[in-house]
């Protein structure tokens, strides 16, 4: 998952494995007593400066017939436009860069643009990853690698008329041993040291904690709860579920069922935050005020948050990421009859970062799981009896 050597460019099927797959490899870095640099780079104008003619060659290379990059041509060229302020109106001028944004197929031909020259992981559907590289840097030859691959990535970058914005260069300096060394692209230094840094959808910080991810979740959550209370008069389950669903608990990736595991909580406080706002919304509905906590979701059909990420996160042994899962877990060998039957191997760590970490998480609550859970076929009846299991 993350390409052996100091370069660490990530290379995944999805954004959610890649995300715990590239930080999976880092922690276990640093936990071996590394001292690792992450960098964070983000292109200027991201969609806006696709060459029209480089991107319809790519497409030719790649092996799209004749129709398609006709078709494709047609699409992107014969646009023009021009600036309107105060009455006065510019001359047009034919736009020769770009995708569309908005549309289906804009983040799609970025996909295939930076493709070939970014190694980096492919961006989500609707916005494109965070370019990102790692290396070891307690080394005076690590750190020159760092350094090797930020001159090709800025090479293959100006080859294909693309720059990174100046203020998003950050770096995250790891590891106790980490001599803060300042790496440079494009003949100026990355000076920006990230006391934290946002990928995709997780607000990472040195120690790979989840505190400030949690309060932000909680806090945006409950504002939008906040809206809904002085906006709908309604207090029915009919019409506060719906709006719960839709609104609050997709609102950021925490919150989610199928959340970004490396965003879930690793302390008590934090999990206790976030379910707060699961608890304010089962007190909104009329007639259950007078009903603990457990008996509201019971009502409601709903399960607690620290549930839900349970059953998200069983996707990388039971689920959808189960091939993605096998490269990050190990099974141990185990002959005992009380077993489950598929224990993983649990290692030795020294620092927080690891044993905190979401795939160390997880291997204590999988191994804790009887034996007709794991092992059921079904992912739907694995579910039942999950939810069953852990009441």
């Amino acid at each position: 998952m993350i390409r052996d050597s100091q370069h660490g460019f990530t290379k995944s099927k999805s954004c959610l494995t890649n995300l715990v797959a590239f930080y999976d490899g880092v922690t276990t870095s640093v936990d071996n007593g590394r001292a690792m640099d992450v960098i964070y780079l983000d292109f200027c104008k991201t969609f806006d400066t696709v060459p029209h003619n480089i991107l319809l060659s790519k497409l030719e290379r790649y092996g799209f017939d004749g129709w398609a990059v006709q078709w494709m041509r047609n699409w992107l060229e014969g646009r023009s436009q021009r600036v309107v302020f105060n009455g006065l109106m510019s001359r047009w001028t034919p736009v020769t860069s770009g995708v569309t944004q908005g549309s289906i197929l804009g983040p799609v031909l970025f996909n295939i643009f930076i493709n070939n020259f970014t190694r980096l992981s492919a961006p989500s559907a609707s916005l494109p990853m965070t370019p990102k590289l790692s290396g070891m840097a307690d080394t005076p030859e690590g750190q020159d690698a760092i350094q090797r691959d930020l001159d090709e990535l800025e090479k293959r970058a100006c080859a294909n008329l693309m720059r990174f914005h100046k203020a998003m260069r950050k770096v995250l300096h790891l590891g106790w041993t980490n001599a803060c060394y300042q790496h440079r692209l494009r003949d100026e230094g990355i000076e920006e040291t990230s006391p934290a840094e946002k990928d995709l959808w997780v607000l990472v910080d040195e120690k790979l904690g989840m505190s400030q991810q949690c309060a932000l979740a909680a806090q945006k959550a409950n504002c939008i709860l906040g809206c809904i209370t002085s906006s709908v008069a309604s207090r029915s389950r009919e019409g506060i579920l719906p709006l719960y669903s839709a609104l609050v608990r997709p609102h950021h990736s925490v919150l989610m069922g199928s959340c970004i595991q490396l965003g879930s909580p690793q302390h008590r406080k934090d999990m206790e935050l976030l379910e707060w706002v699961q608890r304010r919304v089962t007190k909104m509905v009329r007639g259950l005020e007078h009903l603990s906590y457990e008996e509201r979701l019971r009502e409601l059909g709903l399960f607690s948050l620290e549930k839900r990420r349970l059953q998200g996160a069983f996707q990388y042994l039971k689920g959808a990421y189960r091939t993605d899962g096998e490269n990050l877990f190990s099974e141990a060998c185990c002959d005992r009859t009380r077993s489950n039957g598929f224990k993983l191997r649990e290692g030795r760590f020294g620092l927080d970062i690891r044993t905190k970490f979401f795939t160390i998480r997880l291997m204590k609550h999988w191994n804790r799981l009887p034996r007709e859970i794991v092992e059921d076929p079904s992912p739907e009846t694995y579910k039942v009896r999950l939810d069953k299991g852990s009441e």
